[in-house]
């Protein structure tokens, strides 16, 4: 990213993000920070109130900020009271940064194989290999290394990382973002037990990356077996995530980092599995649920409902349970205390006089 060499005032931002501004309204700045180390050259923000410690000490020249705590930060020049801080961050972020410009070419050191599509606006970067009957839509960007395999389809403003492959049997959709190193329909990890040996069982389904899907770094979405695997219109998968076999994801989820999904998992609309969660196969996942960090999900997860754990079961029950668990530990002396006590009443008496 490249910063504007021109920056921008806080009645303009004001302006963009709906904004109310109290203080200067010709406070410009340049760049963006975190409260505890913006300049008076930089834009910051205020989400939540337990951020308002680092608020009233920010040297940050503007900042956005809730009505509820317009008084957090009086030492800020130019306050924005806006009702989601973050949310209006994301209009004024392309004012400042920038990506650098596309070029339109096929690098010299780049293989394309003939019978495949590039369109003249395409961008292959150098060393990607474009496979016979890969068909690329509109303006797609293809960076160093990547590998197209042979049939793949791109929609139109896709960006394919570096390093990435692309395993034949794969289909992006329109506006798709695959990051640095990920492997998208690969076979999947699927053996029969015969003659004494595991053999690997043919993969022939698709793999298949609807519209709006973001894949982060070194991933892996494995193609179906029979069926396809499917990640959902608007889904964004972090890095490190891993999907396996005949998976069908829904629309508009959030897979965040080192979740682990076992074949054959249906998933719903919304639905977030927080980090290092893992999912067994052939479990379902109802829309709009919500899996904890380092969960493990064994059994099916009821539509709309938060569960934590492993085994994972609902949140709440979770939280009882670890509770129970701790006050278990302060309670393990005085019951040894009390089991001597009892020992030492059922012995003989001879045994208790020491005879």
């Amino acid at each position: 990213m490249t910063t504007l060499p021109a920056g921008l005032t806080a009645e303009e931002i004001a302006r963009r993000v709906g904004g109310t501004l109290a203080g200067d309204p010709a406070v410009v700045i340049a760049g963006v920070a975190p409260l505890d180390r913006a300049t008076p050259d930089d834009l910051s923000f205020l989400g939540a109130p337990r951020y308002a410690a680092l608020a009233a000490a920010t040297r940050a020249g503007v900042l956005l900020l809730p009505p509820a705590l317009a008084d957090a930060a009086p030492q800020v020049p130019a306050r924005i009271l806006v009702a989601d801080p973050q949310a209006a961050l994301l209009s004024i972020l392309p004012l400042l940064f920038t990506a650098p410009p596309r070029e339109p070419g096929v690098h010299p050191s780049a293989v394309v194989e003939p019978g495949a599509a590039v369109p003249a606006d395409a961008a292959i970067g150098p060393g990607a290999v474009i496979g016979a009957g890969a068909r690329l839509g509109a303006r797609a960007t293809i960076h160093a290394h990547a590998v197209v395999g042979r049939g793949v389809t791109l929609g139109d403003d896709c960006e394919i990382g570096p390093h990435v492959v692309l395993h034949p049997g794969s289909a992006l959709g329109h506006r798709v973002r695959v990051r640095a190193g990920s492997a998208i329909g690969n076979e999947g990890f699927k053996y029969v037990w015969s003659d004494g040996a595991h053999r690997k069982l043919p993969h022939v389904g698709r793999c298949v990356l609807e519209d709006d899907v973001e894949v982060g770094a070194n991933c892996c979405i494995d193609r179906g077996t029979v069926a396809d695997t499917v990640i959902g219109a608007g889904t964004k998968l972090d890095n490190l995530v891993h999907v396996a076999h005949n998976v069908r994801i829904g629309r508009a989820c959030l897979l965040i980092a080192q979740v682990g999904i076992a074949g054959s998992v249906e998933i719903g609309d919304g639905v977030i599995l927080a980090g290092q969660a893992g999912v067994a196969d052939n479990v379902r996942i109802g829309a709009g649920a919500r899996i904890a960090a380092q969960s493990g999900v064994v059994g099916h997860v009821p539509a709309g409902e938060t569960w934590a754990g492993f085994p994972a079961r609902p949140h709440r029950e979770q939280m009882r349970a670890y509770a129970a668990l701790h006050k278990l530990a302060a309670l393990l002396k005085p019951l040894e205390r009390l089991l001597a006590a009892g020992a030492r009443a059922a012995a003989p008496a001879a045994e208790r006089d020491g005879a």
